[in-house]
């Protein structure tokens, strides 16, 4: 099943929100390491997955192109769409405007991963599918628990706060299948949209991600974490192939 991959790889959201039930208090210091380890994933992801794919199908104009395109969609979208950062938003609040900000901000992160695994599980790289899927789901996982542990700081119920982070997961589903029907009907198509994923991908590690991390002096835990994560995904790409 060709959408397997994408579904499950969502659901690594709603997966990791479930140890929230079980743990009330995360220091500010663990959600950075997790932040800086899902960036480490998400730059190796980009760096030995979709970029040299994106090369093999094509060459190093679309690539500049299609990653240009997907850093210039982010920033618009993020200069656009009112949310508000995890760094920003610490202070716990009754306020549903700030909970449904948020949610746009993480649901932000999610489009380009979804695209990401999309676009992959049709390009003509058999193996770049499965990779992309599992990379983009194991980074799913803390993220997942972010979502959940802001959401528990805002008041919202434990399971209340497990459903929102999944729904953030369902709305990297749907961005997955659009990439896919797209990369289908438009085969030229697919290296714009892994090059275009990578940037994407990029923008979010170093606007969002790397800073989040760094925020709390926690900045030498959060390196090892990064690059316990990249180490991480290029040990899965050697495995895959």
């Amino acid at each position: 099943m060709q959408y397997l991959p994408i579904i499950l790889s969502s659901l690594c959201t709603g997966l990791g929100a479930i140890p929230v039930l079980l743990i009330k208090n995360v220091s500010h210091k663990g959600k950075d390491i997790l932040l800086a380890y899902t960036a480490g994933i998400m730059v190796a992801a980009s760096a030995y997955g979709l970029i040299p794919s994106a090369l093999k199908l094509s060459n190093i104009i679309v690539l500049v192109i299609g990653m240009l395109i997907g850093t210039f969609v982010l920033t618009i979208l993020e200069s656009l769409i009112p949310h508000v950062d995890l760094e920003h938003s610490r202070k716990p609040a009754d306020n549903s405007s700030v909970i449904i900000l948020f949610l746009i901000a993480m649901s932000l992160h999610n489009l380009p991963e979804g695209l990401s695994v999309g676009i992959s599980n049709v390009s003509n790289e058999q193996e770049l599918g499965a990779l992309v899927s599992l990379a983009i789901g194991l980074q799913n996982v803390p993220d997942g628990f972010l979502v959940a542990l802001f959401l528990i700081t805002q008041n919202v119920r434990h399971g209340k706060a497990v459903f929102f982070a999944t729904i953030t997961g369902i709305i990297e589903m749907c961005a997955g299948l659009i990439g896919m029907l797209f990369g289908e009907s438009f085969d030229y198509i697919i290296p714009y949209g892994l090059a275009f994923a990578a940037g994407s991908m990029l923008f979010v590690v170093y606007k969002e991600l790397i800073p989040e991390s760094h925020g709390d002096g926690n900045e030498r835990a959060a390196t090892i974490a990064f690059i316990f994560g990249f180490l991480t995904m290029v040990i899965l790409t050697d495995w895959f192939r």
